[in-house]
């Protein structure tokens, strides 16, 4: 692979602040946040409660005064009770996918997408990005915001866009041939999926125009960064948002590719022990807590994110000043994410549940022998469908593999065990193994 130099300029001088000068901003816009937050009733009962206000917030001490923030808040303020900002407002809404009830929205102020491509404009020009080049996008574009906040990142800088969107993998390589993007934006796993039917298509991924990405939507390790970039021959960078905060542009990596720089003039993050919520020490993992400091419409204090990661408090190579996060190596919560879709344990019991044959007893074992996430699910037969004959029992799995794509949107190894097999509980039943990449 041909060496790949970046070099260390910087779109915005906040990237650089003295330390001193980074916090004060942090603070004064922790005030600002507070008082538009006082436009939400949520917020509003709360700080009524605990005697908060703007001007009770003097330094970063006082943002542990400030309540957290989670999921089950926005869903039980659905579907924008969230925002200050009235309807007339809002530019765009986003949200999740809802596959497990309601969606969560988020909603965005003309201020919040012009913040937003800015964001994700600085991590793209960190890793290389400049307005000569062009950047094929294979994210999809919808309600997910990771499409749509790169485009216009993107675009911030200049470069062209081929907005591919995701699927249609065989049209995807034709248009990296024809068009010969010098960037790929992508899932790391949908990466691999490129290269892999690039060769079944008799085309070497290695001879694509491609010579550098921007990954993000899922959880992936070196090692799948090294293999990327042996079978594809360019070089990949980390990125990491989330809709509830953003969207990406929460934090990316620069050139020196040694964590990812958050955007701290724009996001206060704490690195917390998910069970007592007090701080870890720095450099330990711990779930990631963010205030967002500059939404209009969705000032965002203290979300749970339930991601586990580190935070690095050294200076960059580079010469930015804001503190590093490591990878994102686990959830606290139990959703997985694998290859870049989120799946619950309760829609693989429902997929289950929909086909007759097995009992409520079961096992999801995750694994990742490779680069990428294999999912098995060992299901007890109920004794009355067990049987000697291969073509039932090979039928009876193939209905349920089915079942689980059509619920859950991921292919898994159905393994069918004997009745009473599998180990019981007497308390909170173990649904899930995970034999992923451990914390430490």
């Amino acid at each position: 692979m041909t060496d790949f130099v970046v070099d260390n300029q910087i779109l915005d001088l906040e990237e650089r602040l003295p330390r001193a000068d980074l916090e004060a901003l942090q603070v004064k816009r922790l005030r600002e946040t507070v008082a538009r937050a006082m436009g939400v009733p949520f917020y509003k009962a709360i700080f009524k409660r605990d005697g908060i206000t703007p001007d009770s917030i003097n330094s970063l001490d006082d943002l542990k005064r400030l309540p957290f923030t989670t999921k089950a808040d926005m869903r039980d303020n659905y579907p924008l009770g969230l925002c200050p900002v009235p309807r007339s407002e809002l530019a765009r809404i986003h949200g999740s996918s809802g596959t497990t009830g309601k969606p969560t929205f988020v909603g965005y102020t003309r201020g919040d997408l012009k913040m937003w491509s800015r964001l994700c404009a600085r991590f793209l020009y960190a890793g290389g990005l400049r307005a000569c080049h062009t950047v094929q996008v294979s994210f999809g574009y919808g309600l997910f915001t990771g499409g749509f906040g790169l485009h216009y990142g993107i675009e911030e800088i200049g470069a062209a866009i081929v907005p591919a969107s995701s699927g249609n993998t065989s049209r995807q390589i034709t248009l990296i041939r024809d068009l010969q993007p010098d960037a790929l934006i992508s899932t790391p796993s949908y990466a691999l999926n490129i290269a892999e039917v690039a060769r079944s298509m008799d085309i070497d991924p290695r001879t694509l125009s491609l010579r550098f990405a921007h990954f993000g939507g899922e959880m992936w390790t070196e090692e799948m960064r090294r293999q990327i970039e042996a079978e594809m021959d360019l070089f990949a960078f980390n990125n990491y948002g989330l809709s509830e905060i953003i969207g990406p542009g929460v934090s990316g990596e620069c050139a020196a590719r040694a964590g990812m720089h958050i955007q701290e003039d724009h996001f206060l993050v704490e690195c917390l022990n998910p069970e007592t919520l007090e701080p870890v020490q720095d450099y330990e993992y711990g779930e990631l807590v963010i205030t967002a400091l500059t939404r209009e419409a969705m000032p965002m204090l203290r979300y749970r994110t339930r991601d586990i990661a580190s935070i690095d408090i050294c200076p960059c190579v580079c010469g930015r000043t804001t503190k590093r996060m490591s990878r994102v190596v686990g959830r606290s919560d139990d959703m997985l994410i694998i290859r870049g879709v989120n799946v619950f344990p309760s829609q693989i019991e429902e997929a289950l549940f929909k086909v007759d044959g097995t009992s409520p007893h079961y096992l999801i074992e995750v694994a990742r022998p490779g680069t990428l996430d294999q999912v098995t699910v060992k299901v007890e037969v109920r004794p009355e469908f067990f049987s000697d004959k291969m073509s039932d029992m090979q039928s009876l799995r193939e209905r349920l593999d089915r079942s689980i794509q059509a619920v859950a949107g991921i292919h898994a190894q159905v393994e069918l065990v004997a009745p009473q097999t599998l180990e019981r509980s007497m308390g909170k039943a173990v649904r899930v193994i995970d034999h992923r990449g451990k914390l430490g």
